[in-house]
């Protein structure tokens, strides 16, 4: 844990919402279980082992030291969430969380919620991914699957896309989507269907085709998605959607499963599709095993397949 301490010391609070340590890469020995994050203007600490009243106390120490050493005005608002199993415990530490709490990143204005489970309403890894969409949406009509919050959507709209389909199964995740398109001024372009997507092809169907397809299940959620059987389902219907030039994004956060489960996948099921690039992610995610990390691929149709 020692390690964490010392970089504690030398963290800053910029004004996006930002991962600003990932111990859960394993480049620090002895804090693999410690991510600390910014969603402004609350600090989020969690561990995935417990930690003791004196490793707590130090920690938290540590980060008010860093926290008055940059804020001469501004109190400090600490959250501490311990995870384990499928179990969460979350508890504010110092201070207080806003409600509503609204953070941004690029620009972009998100609604979070730190007090409610392990999802927090933004998947601080995927940034990169974001702003990849952003900058490649302009004119096009895009589908996301598995939508969520809508980051992409929003990012997408950002970009000047001419229309986005939002499809997920939670319809209160799609609700705070709604929200984060009017926090952007977002107010047309996008749709949000709260339904299953392997029940609704013929919709999607008829929609389509898409230029851009944005695929980034859940990795294990029972009665939703669990990637070992349901990646395969995906990839046997996305080419058919696909407009002619289009692109996928393949999503895969799930460190129990490798690249190359993917890249077979998407061979065995989708064998028109080419690999055109695997998007980089934010360097503060580096991994030493990067099959642990975030995984986004962008495929297109092979013209010589077709």
């Amino acid at each position: 844990m020692q390690l964490f301490v010392e970089a504690i010391k030398h963290i800053n609070f910029g004004g996006d919402v930002a991962r600003l340590f990932h111990g859960r890469g394993g480049c620090y020995p002895g804090a693999e279980h410690l991510c600390l994050d910014w969603y402004a203007p609350v600090i989020l600490l969690t561990s995935f082992k417990p930690l003791n009243d004196d490793a707590l106390a130090v920690i938290t120490e540590t980060i008010e030291q860093r926290w008055y050493e940059t804020h001469e005005q501004g109190s400090l608002n600490l959250v501490f969430q311990y995870r384990a199993g499928g179990e969460t415990h979350t508890q504010i530490i110092v201070g207080a969380v806003p409600e509503p709490h609204q953070v941004c990143e690029n620009g972009a204005w998100f609604q979070v919620h730190l007090l409610k489970g392990q999802n927090h309403g933004l998947f601080l890894d995927m940034k990169a991914g974001r702003q990849w969409v952003r900058e490649h949406s302009t004119g096009k009509k895009i589908l996301n699957l598995f939508a969520y919050t809508c980051g992409f959507s929003v990012a997408a709209l950002q970009g000047k896309a001419d229309s986005v389909v939002n499809i997920d199964m939670s319809k209160p995740a799609l609700s705070i989507g709604q929200q984060n398109h009017r926090l952007n001024g977002l107010s047309e372009g996008a749709r949000f269907l709260g339904h299953d997507i392997f029940k609704s092809w013929g919709k999607l169907t008829k929609l389509g085709p898409y230029d851009l397809i944005i695929t980034d299940p859940p990795s294990n959620q029972k009665g939703s998605f669990v990637a070992t059987k349901d990646y395969a389902r995906l990839l046997k219907r996305l080419p058919s959607l696909l407009a002619n030039d289009g692109d996928i994004l393949l999503c895969l956060n799930a460190p129990e499963l490798s690249l190359a489960f993917l890249k077979e996948q998407v061979a065995e099921y989708s064998p028109q599709l080419s690999l055109k690039e695997q998007l980089a992610n934010p360097s503060v995610f580096e991994d030493v095993d990067p099959n642990k990390a975030l995984k986004v691929l962008r495929y297109k149709i092979d013209s010589e397949t077709v």
